[in-house]
């Protein structure tokens, strides 16, 4: 988590109080994990995980943040079932020793062996998809096969996703995540949205 804070260039003191809290270290507050669901503009489902010292306030942040900006909260389970937690793994194709390509075949051996579920093709990168809980050693068996390992984490995986083919929506949707993203008790953001390459390149220009 620090890493990955201090590379999206998030102030210091930011991390430091937020891994305080997540770790119960600030005096006189008491946190709760709360998620919850709603819709985004295109009918894109999005599950947002917190950690509050206040879920009255939270949640109505969070309803404000989706009614703002063309969304919607839902009642809990609405969206929920169409994710599933997984473990997942990103393994860029020419990860191998000195730079080889990693051919799936291999990959296949090794991380099924390991208890990994299924390997797809995602472009530049193999990913790699586990039970929650057996990420970190399907990461290690890949990594000691010399195939080196991008990203390993717990996540949650749509089982369906709503393809966004217009620049248009796709700003609307990134926006609204993006906003969710920021606000302090958010600790993750899901969402069931596919943009194609193409539309992503237009809309980060």
């Amino acid at each position: 988590m620090y890493q990955k804070a201090r590379e999206a260039s998030v102030p210091l003191d930011t991390i430091e109080r937020a891994i305080k809290r997540g770790t119960g270290e600030l005096e006189g507050v008491r946190y709760e994990q709360v998620s919850y669901e709603g819709y985004a503009p295109s009918g894109v489902a999005v599950i947002v995980e917190c950690l509050t010292d206040n879920r009255n306030r939270t949640g109505s942040d969070i309803r404000s943040t989706f009614s703002k900006n063309g969304g919607s909260m839902a009642e809990p389970g609405a969206v929920s079932w169409q994710f599933e937690r997984k473990g997942v793994l990103l393994l860029a194709k020419k990860g191998g020793k000195g730079g080889a390509e990693v051919m799936e075949d291999d990959l296949m051996l090794v991380a099924l062996d390991s208890g990994a579920e299924d390997i797809t093709d995602a472009g530049d990168h193999w990913q790699v998809t586990t039970p929650p809980s057996d990420v970190m050693v399907v990461k290690a068996a890949i990594e000691e096969a010399g195939i080196a390992v991008e990203s390993a984490e717990a996540t949650m995986v749509a089982s369906s996703t709503v393809a966004l083919d217009n620049e248009s929506d796709a700003k609307k949707v990134l926006h609204l995540v993006d906003l969710l993203e920021e606000h302090d008790d958010v600790q993750n953001v899901f969402a069931n949205f596919d943009i194609p390459d193409s539309i992503l390149d237009l809309v980060e220009t």
